[in-house]
């Protein structure tokens, strides 16, 4: 039944599409994506896919514009090669955070991309670690939405760390942080916080306890790590051990990394949803962990269609 999947890798992360097909023992479905001398995105899928089960890995990351485009391009010419089922992986789902009105006259850019990927010719979506649980009901097709929990649990629990407590760096993420805290039979708490625009916010309250205790900071996504090392601080100064964090989508844009750098996190933990285009000096805290095998196994679940959900039980 393997042979019977076709993996087409965008140019977002091809390392990451490898590594799922490794894991998936098929080769990589030969793709050229080009461009034209202004600037347009071309995508020839080089083999036959008629009548196959295609999977179209494409992270929407920075650049979203091009990442985004591409995605849709290639879900067109699969749908127009006749494939007989087309998922779109997108380990990373870009333009998340606009998921609801909040001010007036500003777009829902979420449902929208949602919009965009339907309408280029997807049957699903398999994602993982969405900003908001709601954008899933943005979409008129199926979505599985993965969670980097198991991973992340894995690794921490390796480092066999006593006496430590699961931490959001802000109120919306409690939930989450409630949830692979019960997992992993620890406390749990989160840092309240007010955002002051897009890029700053000020710490007001730390929320559970603790002083004298190692803590993890989890969350979906950081991008300049305000948030993130701003939590860090607060958690330091009320008295924690050694902090870490455990982060999906590392989007990491400028200050992030002198920020994690100057902060008292000891090691930040991220996936390889987005790929990472710095070096060890640049940050020698981060830590990069693979998502391709959780990736790879639900695949061929949906491929089988078997359950999903059940990874996470």
């Amino acid at each position: 039944m393997v042979d019977d999947i076709k993996v087409i890798s965008g140019t977002a992360n091809p390392e990451l599409t490898e590594d799922i097909c490794a894991f998936l023992r098929v080769s990589r479905c030969k793709a050229d994506v080009k461009r034209f001398s202004d600037g347009e995105i071309s995508v020839q899928i080089k083999e036959n896919i008629r009548g196959r089960d295609v999977y179209i890995v494409q992270p929407t990351c920075p650049p979203q514009n091009d990442n985004l485009m591409e995605l849709l391009i290639t879900i067109d010419a699969a749908r127009r090669a006749s494939a007989e089922r087309i998922t779109a992986v997108i380990p990373y789902y870009g333009y998340a955070r606009q998921d609801r009105k909040d001010q007036p006259r500003v777009p829902i850019t979420a449902k929208l991309v949602a919009n965009l990927i339907t309408g280029a010719g997807a049957h699903r979506v398999l994602t993982m670690d969405l900003h908001a649980d709601q954008i899933q009901g943005f979409f008129d097709i199926p979505v599985d939405h993965l969670y980097a929990a198991p991973v992340f649990i894995d690794y921490f629990k390796s480092k066999e760390l006593d006496d430590f407590v699961l931490m959001s760096p802000d109120v919306g993420g409690i939930k989450s942080a409630r949830a692979l805290a019960n997992r992993m039979g620890v406390p749990f708490g989160g840092v309240d916080k007010r955002r002051i625009d897009g890029a700053n916010t000020e710490v007001m309250n730390v929320m559970g306890d603790v002083k004298d205790k190692n803590v993890i900071i989890v969350d979906d996504m950081t991008s300049t790590a305000g948030s993130l090392t701003q939590a860090a601080m607060a958690i330091k100064k009320n008295g924690a051990k050694k902090i870490y964090a455990g982060i999906t989508h590392a989007v990491l844009c400028d200050p992030a990394l002198e920020r994690i750098n100057e902060s008292p996190i000891e090691e930040l933990a991220v996936s390889n949803s987005i790929p990472l285009k710095i070096n060890e000096k640049e940050c020698p805290k981060i830590k990069v962990l693979s998502v391709a095998d959780l990736l790879g196994e639900a695949i061929l679940r949906i491929h089988r269609s078997e359950s999903v959900s059940s990874l996470f039980v």
